[in-house]
């Protein structure tokens, strides 16, 4: 019988280390702080974190702007603290992944600051992409290089005193490494090798699709960024990259894995990451991206396992995360039952648990946070914010520090008195972890008989699910013994056979009610 490796089935928590424990009163979350709360962590029924970047950076683009691969910030802790926190959540049975930021650097990377210092053409401009604008239509007038835009808006070139430009896909303060070089992937392949020889379980790679560009550096041309083998992402050489980087984690025991953001239009093109060589988990998105609906679920699901089937790797599923908006607020109705969405979101989180593989879980779901959408202007610090000119709110929203307890802002995010980096809202007494510990009817309770239930359950499960008849407004599917049943309509729908064994909110005999859950056995 083949052993399944830990990651396959995992369910995975991203805690976004700025905002989620503050140890030391900077009104930062930090090492230490993360490290305090595993007893939290554990008794919730994770099975692993992912750490977002807590690296040297200038945080322009809150940490994946790095200075350095291979520190700790200051503002953040030391090594000494990353070790005694990887120690210290293996001796609670976590894992631990980290964010890795290959695509780009902070601009104050020594490579980049040494690029800048030195003439076009040089070995340390080669290691960046710079190159020589277009000429403009007025006489005189020089263009960027190319049509690309930044994903933060504006052109994604910045053009530097020598005349040169240099591409950065994200912020101006975060330039685009040039991963033909091979000093770039021998550089990457060694950061790897340090945190792995720290103990770290895996990887969590930033746009791991978009790390080679066309050589040609052709024109978009109105289509669009994601286009399969288009100049910007899924180009073929970055497969040669990921195949290096599986040697790099194959070479450690452990069950030692890599996660990667990538973002196709096609499930043959995702496939590609996932060949028993390459990576061996992709995120998959659109379940984050889903209004509520049950066919929107239902074709979300059904792409989702298409994709992954020729490959043998396991799906990966996500509500929310550290760039979108919180599911509890995307889930609102407008003008409809006040506290409905928590209703939503009690029963997403029944169909995320029962979907064949992992589930990757974002800080403060559990607690029932929304994403706080009145963040004064002044407070708002993602790029997006800044280089809209205000037109966009950007993600600081669903990244406002967790609130653990007591009745007012920091709510024990941070000492007493001490202001977070992000205002916390008033009326969030009633969300702390403290409150919500002892209440059997809140979602952090609901959360952690959720998870212990799928871990009894895990065992019996097969890798595959089958859909069963439903009315137009529900899922229905089983995965052997269980059967997961969601009602995303208003009205009551009539169970399918078995015996409820967790249910979202109370049943009226074999009615589901709306917007609610069950599981079956």
């Amino acid at each position: 019988m083949t052993r399944t490796p830990w990651w396959r089935n995992a369910v995975v928590y991203e805690v976004y280390v700025r905002s989620f424990a503050d140890s030391d009163g900077n009104g930062e979350g930090d090492l230490q702080g993360i490290r305090s709360r595993l007893p939290y962590l554990r008794d919730l029924g994770v099975d692993a974190l992912w750490l977002t970047p807590f690296y040297t950076s200038p945080l322009a683009d809150g940490g994946y702007d790095v200075a350095d691969y291979r520190d700790v910030d200051p503002r953040f802790g030391t090594l000494d603290d990353f070790d005694a926190l990887v120690a210290d959540a293996h001796a609670h049975g976590l894992r631990l992944i980290v964010d890795i930021v290959p695509n780009h650097s902070s601009d104050r990377h020594r490579w980049f600051r040494e690029a800048l210092a030195s003439p076009p053409g040089s070995p340390e401009r080669d290691r960046y992409i710079f190159r020589a604008g277009r000429p403009g239509e007025s006489p005189g007038e020089v263009d960027p290089p190319n049509d690309w835009p930044s994903a933060f808006g504006g052109p994604a070139w910045t053009r530097v005193r020598d005349g040169e430009w240099y591409l950065h896909l994200y912020a101006t303060e975060q330039p685009d490494f040039n991963w033909r070089n091979p000093e770039v992937r021998a550089e990457f392949e060694d950061v790897l090798r340090f945190w792995l020889d720290r103990g770290v379980d895996g990887f969590r790679i930033d746009v791991a699709a978009g790390l080679v560009k066309d050589a040609s550096f052709a024109d978009l041309g109105g289509r669009g960024r994601h286009v399969v083998n288009g100049p910007i992402y899924s180009r073929p050489e970055v497969h040669e990259i990921y195949r290096r980087w599986r040697g790099v984690l194959d070479g450690y025991g452990g069950d030692r894995m890599a996660i990667g953001e990538v973002w196709t239009d096609s499930p043959e093109d995702l496939a590609l990451y996932l060949r028993p060589d390459e990576l061996h988990q992709v995120f998959q998105f659109d379940l984050q991206l889903a209004p509520w609906s049950a066919p929107a679920f239902r074709d979300v699901i059904e792409a989702a396992l298409k994709a992954v089937a020729p490959t043998g790797a396991a799906p990966t599923w996500v509500l929310s995360s550290h760039d979108s908006v919180r599911h509890l607020t995307r889930y609102r109705r407008p003008g409809g039952v006040p506290g409905i969405e928590y209703a939503r979101a009690k029963a997403a989180l029944l169909m995320l648990l029962a979907l064949p593989g992992s589930a990757y879980l974002y800080q403060g779901e559990e607690l029932g946070l929304p994403e706080v959408t009145d963040l004064p202007d002044a407070a708002r610090q993602d790029p997006i914010w800044k280089r809209s000119g205000g037109t966009q709110p950007g993600r600081d929203g669903c990244r406002v520090p967790l609130p653990w307890s007591g009745t007012a802002e920091p709510y024990g995010f941070s000492p007493d008195g001490v202001r977070p980096w992000l205002p916390m809202p008033p009326d969030w007494a009633s969300l702390t972890a403290e409150a919500q510990a002892d209440e059997t009817s809140s979602m952090l309770a609901f959360y952690r008989r959720a998870l212990a239930k799928r871990r009894e359950l895990l065992d019996t499960l097969p890798d595959d699910l089958e859909w069963l008849d439903s009315p137009e407004t529900a899922v229905f599917f089983t995965r052997g013994p269980l059967t997961c049943a969601v009602n995303c309509g208003e009205n009551p729908v009539r169970l399918p056979p078995g015996r409820p064994i967790l249910t979202s909110m109370p049943m009226y005999g074999d009615l589901l009610p709306g917007n609610a859950a069950a599981w079956l056995h």
